[in-house]
């Protein structure tokens, strides 16, 4: 058995300032920042037959990440067009592209039941594909990142068995109320994220605590993705909630010490520095 598959977005993640462009997205950084911690990781999703998609696909590869049931389909894969300031990025154009093209057959869901835990977020639109991942899924994880709004909540976290979120502008008591009320919707285990003010997760009532890890910034794109992989594998082996905050942490510190999520630039091509279609958040 595998321990983690990553299930659904994508995307290219073009840096302008230094013309190269990036593998990413939630889901995918996660598979493979599962596999550079040794586990057997697996990504399911959907690119599109271009120079984003085959560099998705060779980036996958190249770190051992399995993509048996990936699907490579005439159009655009999902980009997203960054600028930075310092270490802290600005997202000025998006293209959602083919990511969502993806397909569930009863081979996929038997490939799904292959595996510990799957992770997804909110951009992969599970939508009415949610009951039949469940239902397949041995744990289900998922990452709301910070654009969740009441519905999503709603309709997404009775499924789940860990919820990641992030919350940095929040303070204390509003994390802790944000928590309490994802776990009274059916979630048994959640965590909110909150930049370089740490983390709590709470689990059974319990709120568990843990500080940022100081680090040298060069880059915090990916950072909410290592820590998840960090925080899941952990929990995974060991079953310890503290250790596992912690060794997210680590892992979230590690990951803004080098840009993109997990490196892996190459030239941005030229047809993807044209103007943009959509501005905003992806």
């Amino acid at each position: 058995m595998r321990r983690l598959l990553g299930l659904g977005d994508n995307t290219a993640d073009l840096y302008l300032s230094q013309g190269l462009m990036y593998p990413g997205g939630n889901a995918l950084n996660v598979s493979v920042l599962t596999a550079q911690l040794l586990h057997p990781a697996s990504y399911l999703g959907c690119v599109g037959m271009d120079d984003g998609g085959n560099h998705l696909l060779a980036s996958l590869s190249a770190e051992g990440v399995d993509t048996a049931y990936c699907r490579q389909v005439p159009g655009t894969t999902s980009w997203s067009k960054i600028e930075h300031e310092g270490p802290d990025r600005k997202f000025v154009g998006f293209e959602r592209g083919v990511q969502t093209q993806w397909m569930l057959s009863d081979e996929v869901l038997e490939y799904i039941a292959d595996h510990q835990i799957v992770h997804s977020s909110l951009y992969s639109d599970l939508g009415e594909r949610l009951p039949a991942i469940r239902s397949r899924a041995r744990l289900l994880s998922f990452d709301f990142s910070s654009d969740f709004g009441q519905h999503d909540l709603e309709t997404i976290a009775p499924s789940l068995d860990v919820a990641f979120c992030s919350a940095s502008q929040n303070d204390d008591h509003a994390v802790e109320v944000l928590a309490g009320k994802i776990q009274a919707l059916g979630c048994p285990l959640v965590i909110v994220t909150r930049g370089e003010r740490g983390a709590v997760a709470l689990s059974g009532g319990q709120l568990f605590q843990q500080a940022s890890v100081p680090t040298r910034v060069i880059d915090t794109l990916g950072a909410g993705d290592a820590f998840i992989a960090g925080f899941l594998n952990t929990w995974l082996d060991h079953a310890d909630i503290g250790l596992a905050l912690k060794s997210g942490a680590h892992l979230a510190a590690q990951n803004c010490t080098e840009y993109g999520a997990f490196g892996r630039g190459i030239a941005i091509p030229e047809a993807l520095l044209q103007p943009s279609s959509e501005i905003g958040p992806r």
